[in-house]
């Protein structure tokens, strides 16, 4: 891929996850690929894990927005930290435990890399600052 397609790509997925849109953003995977997350103890590896992953952010932060702050794009992938902000109205589902809402406004960060082939992704690493999240809404020691 180019650095155009590639570029043009990882803005179709921040676009669909900022507003919402699993179906948009499920569709930029390929039928086979890998999905490693730190909140999420298993490779995530079909759609409806994706589906799942994104109702978790979603529910527990309804107004989520991201903001990419750096991107760098190779060969056949692309890495970025973001920044992202919402207020915790709704339970949160994460390492496989559910953690009632705060009301908590946060801004949090996070990056991902993504590796691509013939216009889909095949391989996607997040990493958000769980740490950080979790001190702001109280959850540990700041």
């Amino acid at each position: 891929m180019t650095n155009a397609e590639l570029e043009k790509l990882d803005d179709a997925g921040m676009t669909a996850w900022d507003s919402h849109d699993v179906d948009g953003f499920v569709a930029l995977f390929a039928d086979e690929f890998v999905w490693l997350d730190d909140t999420v103890a298993t490779p995530m590896r079909s759609a409806e894990e994706i589906r799942q992953y994104m109702a978790a952010w979603y529910t527990a932060f309804p107004d989520l927005r991201t903001h990419t702050t750096n991107r760098v794009i190779g060969e056949d992938s692309v890495a970025a930290e973001l920044v992202f902000t919402g207020t915790n109205t709704g339970p949160m589902a994460m390492g496989g435990q559910e953690i009632p809402a705060t009301g908590k406004a946060v801004t949090g960060r996070g990056c991902y890399f993504a590796r691509a082939r013939n216009g889909k992704i095949v391989e996607f690493h997040s990493h958000p600052d769980v740490a950080g999240l979790m001190m702001q809404l109280g959850l540990l020691p700041s």
